[in-house]
Formats: structure tokens, C-alpha cells, sequence
């Protein structure tokens, strides 16, 4: 059994625009570092035995700062980046309103968006592959990966049995620096908070 904490990066100017990240690679901007000190603060009584994290900028450099206080340094993990959004990446919520109608209207009623880039199906096998990697190199441990919202929401779909769109549809909201624990067993994920 290994225990794996998901954290989400801290805010960047693109969060704060409601922007469309995917597999963008904005930095953090200052509250997005004053949040990822905030996050190390509350883990800084956690025994770590590794900090691993998506290759993003905005997640890497978080994990920085969570690792910095268990002198640990952060290992990325490509299959912990963020869902490909495809042509929607770098556009507001508004922008693709305008452009893109129907996949708008689809992906607010919990159904798949853009059509190009990655379905959330395909990001959720990517990243509990990935999870599951982390879990069977870590066993007995707990580790840290600091991700983006579509990685953690698949592990909570899994964790629940249920599809992505539905553990969409049920929350929670996930934002900047939320943190989610696991345990994961044979393979299996399960909520521990």
C-alpha cells in the first residue's frame, strides 16, 4: 500500500483570466508562489519520501517549494501533465463561447469539449498509469505528486468507480494548491480524506 497525496499548482495569470491551460506552460504568478509556500507550510509535519510532479512549469514549481522543506528536489513525471485541450488552449472561457458553440455547450453539461487534443478518458489512463507506476516504486510509503485539476479529478473518478464526466459533475471544486489523499493498493485507488 502506498499513500499519494495530489496536489493541485498554485494560481498563474492564466488561472486568473479563466484561460484554458492544458499543456500551456505559464509560470506561477505572485499569490500562485505565495499558495505553493502556503501548501509546503501545511505538508512541512508530512513524512515525504519522494516529490514528484508534472513537467509544467506551474506544477514544477510548486513542487519545488514543497519539496525544498523535506530536502527532497522534485522528479517530473510527464504522465502527470494536464488534459490536452487542444484549440482551445490559451483562450478564455468567453472566447471559446464564441468560437467553439456547441463543444462549449457540451463540455458545461459534463460532456467531451474540444475536439482535437486529448479526451478526458485518454488523460485519465495516461495519468493512473502513471500513479500506479509511482505507487509500486514507493510501496509502504507516502509521496507527494503535484499536478493539475483533470490529473486529480481521474484519480478521484477511479477512486469513486465512476466516469471522469460524472466525478465532474459531483466535485468538488478543485482549486489552486487542493490537495487530495490516496491510498493505492493492487492498483486501486482509494480516498482517504
Amino acid at each position: 500500500m502506498t499513500e499519494i497525496l495530489l496536489a493541485r499548482h498554485g494560481e498563474t495569470d492564466w488561472n486568473r483570466e479563466s484561460r484554458f491551460q492544458g499543456h500551456a506552460d505559464p509560470r506561477l504568478n505572485g499569490l500562485g508562489r505565495e499558495q505553493a509556500a502556503e501548501l509546503a507550510a501545511v505538508l512541512a509535519g508530512e513524512e515525504l519520501a519522494a516529490v514528484y510532479s508534472s513537467p509544467l512549469q506551474r506544477a514544477f514549481e510548486t513542487a519545488e517549494v514543497v519539496a525544498e522543506g523535506h530536502g527532497l528536489s522534485p522528479v517530473p513525471v510527464d504522465g502527470l501533465r494536464e488534459v490536452d485541450v487542444g484549440s482551445w488552449q490559451a483562450l478564455t472561457r468567453d472566447e471559446v463561447e464564441q468560437r467553439f458553440p456547441d463543444q462549449f455547450r457540451r463540455w458545461l453539461d459534463h460532456g467531451p469539449g474540444w475536439g482535437d487534443g486529448e479526451s478526458y478518458e485518454q488523460m485519465s489512463e495516461r495519468v493512473l498509469a502513471a500513479l500506479r507506476d509511482l505507487s509500486a516504486r514507493h510501496e509502504g510509503e507516502r509521496i507527494i505528486a503535484v499536478t493539475h485539476g483533470g490529473p486529480i479529478r481521474a484519480a478521484l473518478a477511479s477512486a469513486e468507480g465512476i466516469r471522469h464526466a460524472e466525478a465532474r459533475r459531483r466535485g468538488p471544486v478543485l482549486g489552486n494548491c487542493f490537495v487530495a489523499r490516496f491510498v493505492v493498493l493492487d492498483g486501486e485507488f482509494r480516498r482517504l480524506d
